[in-house]
């Protein structure tokens, strides 16, 4: 596990790879994810998408596993994750000819 804390409020470095979204509406989607740093946990905010001037600020407010609800999810891992927040819109799937956009945030002490 990968964890990058902070001395004075504990917050935790996460990273999710998005393969396919899904959008609900504009203010929510669902996409099928792999964490790359975390753990992610339900709750982690993300503020930045790799390489990109674009602002977000999305909550993850569910995550399955195998169907079931897990409260986190490990590095290398996969699982569909629901976002709440602005900046939907600019969440992109994959394609053959197109890598897997990489999210940034933290985790809520």
């Amino acid at each position: 596990m990968t964890e990058i804390f902070t001395s004075s409020n504990h917050v935790v470095e996460v990273e999710l790879e998005i393969d396919q979204v899904t959008v609900v509406n504009p203010t929510e989607a669902t996409a099928t994810v792999r964490c790359m740093l975390g753990p992610v946990r339900c709750g982690a905010r993300f503020d930045r998408i790799r390489d990109s001037v674009d602002a977000i600020d999305l909550a993850v407010t569910q995550i399955l596993r195998y169907g079931r609800a897990i409260d986190e999810l490990e590095p290398v891992h996969t699982g569909l994750v629901t976002f709440l927040g602005t900046g939907i819109q600019l969440l992109t799937s994959s394609t053959p000819s197109t890598p897997w956009q990489v999210i940034q945030g933290t985790n809520r002490p």
